[in-house]
């Protein structure tokens, strides 16, 4: 598969500088966002050699090494001879491909970490890594970082252009529109990037065929693929039931199940299930926080909460999966934004991917009106120091923003900013901040 450029590749690069042997990288994300290949990439480019172990396919005479530890040069001797590379102290890897199929691996790390003759990164993916933990001893020595699909910068950076995003950012930063005809155009860009998503996979498909329905059939093999590991975890077949309703509950504006359905399924959906997705790294939840203050983790209601899927691409496949393919004319209106079809739920997902790729939990607010019985709810709520900024995200033509304007009456002293995501260019209404979508990556 063809290599883009990632921007993990810099935090791996920090990691090598200021770890110096002292801890071991564990990288976390769903299949198929490329963890492997940028550690590849990251090996041969960083190492003088790499022994590359993948756990899901490596035999017993591998996974067996590492159930001794007393003679550690007996282990080193072994993984030479078994994988042909000559491993050089300080200058070579040692890569736990899947971790989670060999927790005495893992386990190992600590071991290996305070010998320091080598450096340790490990992957694990869909197959829950809590689900192998349970008898072993979670090393210390263990940094850990998560990997999303290429965001909006890579897609671009994969089809060669480094010089939209920075400007975009000195627009956003000054707060001055690029005005209506560039706007189009990236919004256009942006569109396209939403139909093909960040996986890899589809992103190599589209810049190889140029062609939608190679991009579809490719993140439907992905799918499949996410199902296949859901009917692992669970059998009965729950968990792919609840991946694939989230766009139906995304696109009806309501939380997961209605209030029979949650008297009935609550308890083992967040016990049993909803722990299992959010950790395959498929999902984004969102949580009602009930307090709208600094520090919302203390007020999150985690019985009420929405998913978002972890690629807004693959978002598109699940949601027009009513057919054996999705057709191109359906890409291409999506494309030119003709679909009839109110699309504010898909850049609500992309809205979600970008705000967690920032570093933020994903948050947002019902309330209650004062003088009247209506509710209101903002689509997501960010800190920014002791307060709070909402956002409220449209996807077409706009003559209100009752959410906005009503958290603004309902929680006053705590807002900071509010933003108002659109397709059109950068503006300010009042003091609420317009922004075109695809700018949410800078909040």
């Amino acid at each position: 598969m063809e290599q883009f450029e990632r921007k993990i590749y810099k935090r791996l690069e920090s990691w090598k500088r200021e770890s110096a042997g002292k801890t071991a990288l564990l990288i976390e994300g769903a299949r198929r966002v490329g963890k492997t290949t940028i550690v590849k990439e990251f090996a041969e480019k960083e190492y003088a050699s790499c022994i590359f172990i993948d756990f899901s396919t490596a035999g017993e005479e591998v996974r067996s090494l590492f159930e001794n530890l007393l003679d550690l040069n007996y282990l080193f001797l072994q993984l030479q001879f078994l994988f042909h590379v000559k491993l050089i102290e300080r200058k070579s890897l040692i890569v736990f491909d899947e971790v989670q199929f060999c927790p005495k691996a893992r386990q190992a790390i600590k071991t290996l970490v305070s010998d320091g003759r080598y450096d340790y990164i490990e992957t694990g993916s869909l197959i829950s890594i809590r689900q192998n933990v349970k008898d072993i001893l979670i090393p210390s020595e263990e940094e850990k970082i998560k990997m999303y699909p290429m965001d909006f910068e890579e897609f671009l950076w994969a089809m060669g252009d480094h010089y939209t995003i920075p400007l975009l950012r000195e627009a956003f930063e000054s707060l001055k529109g690029i005005g209506e005809r560039a706007n189009r155009e990236v919004m256009r860009l942006f569109r396209l990037y939403l139909l093909v998503g960040g996986m890899p996979q589809a992103v190599s498909a589209y810049i190889r065929d140029n062609d939608f329905q190679s991009v579809d059939n490719q993140k439907r093999n992905i799918l499949s693929l996410y199902h296949d590991d859901f009917r692992k975890l669970d059998s009965r077949g729950r968990l792919s039931y609840l991946y694939e309703s989230i766009p139906a509950q995304l696109s009806s504006s309501r939380t997961f199940f209605s209030d029979r359905e949650r008297r009935v399924t609550k308890k083992k959906l967040l016990e049993e299930l909803l722990p299992d997705l959010i950790d395959s790294q498929t999902v984004l939840p969102k949580y009602d926080c009930n307090s709208p203050e600094a520090g919302m983790c203390k007020y999150k209601d985690s019985a009420k909460f929405k998913l978002y899927l972890s690629d807004v691409g693959l978002f598109v496949t699940e949601a027009f999966a009513d057919k054996d393919f999705t057709e191109n004319m359906l890409y291409k209106k999506l494309l030119s934004n003709k679909l009839s079809a109110d699309l504010g739920y898909l850049f609500e997902n992309a809205v979600a991917q970008m705000l967690t790729a920032s570093g933020y939990t994903l948050f947002y607010n019902v309330f209650k009106g004062e003088t009247t019985h209506r509710y209101y709810e903002t689509d997501f709520i960010i800190p920014k120091g002791a307060k709070l900024c909402p956002i409220e995200v449209k996807s077409g033509q706009y003559r209100i923003h009752r959410s906005l304007d009503m958290f603004q009456k309902h929680y006053s002293k705590q807002v900071l900013h509010r933003y108002l995501l659109t397709t059109k260019d950068l503006h300010k209404e009042g003091d609420i901040i317009c922004l075109p979508v695809y700018m949410a990556m800078f909040l």
